[in-house]
């Protein structure tokens, strides 16, 4: 079984945040895998060793995203394409289109991504690659199985979950719950270093200047307000409310 894991790099998630001239500062930030989509390459490292074939690893980012693809082909990836783009205005609609040119011409059983990135939580690239490519998508996965070319897949639903039978190929994207991602090994990081790392540039692809024109654009970027003590309201019960009224309507400019 050949498979696609789509991975994206993105801010550790314990780091703080800053801004400056609206935009994000990456200076000595740390940079992890996206953490759904550890799902995404363990579940495919998982079926890969029980049917055979090949896990190939896809990211689109600058040259700092190759250390999330050899920490994944470390995990037991067996190769990796990285689209290099330098262009952080990119939106999820210009991304699937790079993405989907990248692997035109390749075939693959299953293309797994993780549920969203936890960036930009916008949960777009994926199932927009699928209607690319015009293959069938479920996502927030929990439980996938196989019976030859047919998948059973469980996904969550609010308050419950969802059985879904879908034929392959098909993408899907990985949501917490379906597995337990391994930690590379000493030996995988070392084998990491000599695994195929093909590396493309947008420009490679020859992509037409309306597929890089994104859909939407980023206005600003600031961080929310200080939380701030909760304050009681004390007096009558409509006296209370009366302060309320006018505490959001003035003070906090709510309603």
């Amino acid at each position: 079984m050949d498979i696609l894991v789509l991975l994206k790099q993105t801010f550790g998630t314990e780091e703080k945040i800053f801004i400056e001239n609206r935009k994000i500062k990456e200076d000595d930030a740390e940079f992890v895998i996206n953490p759904y989509d550890e799902y995404a390459v363990e579940e495919a490292i998982r079926w890969r060793d029980e049917f055979g074939g090949e896990v190939t690893l896809l990211t689109v980012g600058p040259s700092r995203a190759e250390s999330a693809l050899r920490t994944a082909l470390a995990m037991g990836a067996d190769q990796a394409i990285h689209v290099i783009s330098e262009e952080s205005q990119d939106d999820e609609a210009v991304i699937a289109g790079i993405i989907a040119k990248a692997i035109d011409g390749k075939a693959y059983d299953l293309i797994l991504a993780g549920n969203m990135a936890i960036d930009s939580g916008a949960g777009q690239v994926a199932v927009r690659v699928a209607e690319r490519l015009g293959i069938p998508h479920v996502s927030t996965i929990t439980k996938l199985t196989f019976n030859g070319n047919r998948a059973a897949i469980e996904r969550d639903v609010e308050g419950d979950v969802e059985v879904v039978e879908v034929d392959l190929p098909f993408l899907a994207t990985a949501q917490q719950g379906l597995n337990e991602p391994r930690y590379p090994s000493l030996p995988g990081i070392m084998k990491a270093k000599k695994k195929p790392l093909q590396q493309l540039t947008v420009a490679g692809l020859n992509m037409q200047a309306e597929e890089l024109q994104p859909y939407t654009e980023v206005v600003d970027q600031y961080l929310p307000s200080p939380k701030q003590e909760g304050r009681m309201l004390q007096g009558e019960l409509k006296d209370q409310v009366k302060e309320l009224v006018h505490s959001l309507r003035s003070k906090e400019k709510i309603v």
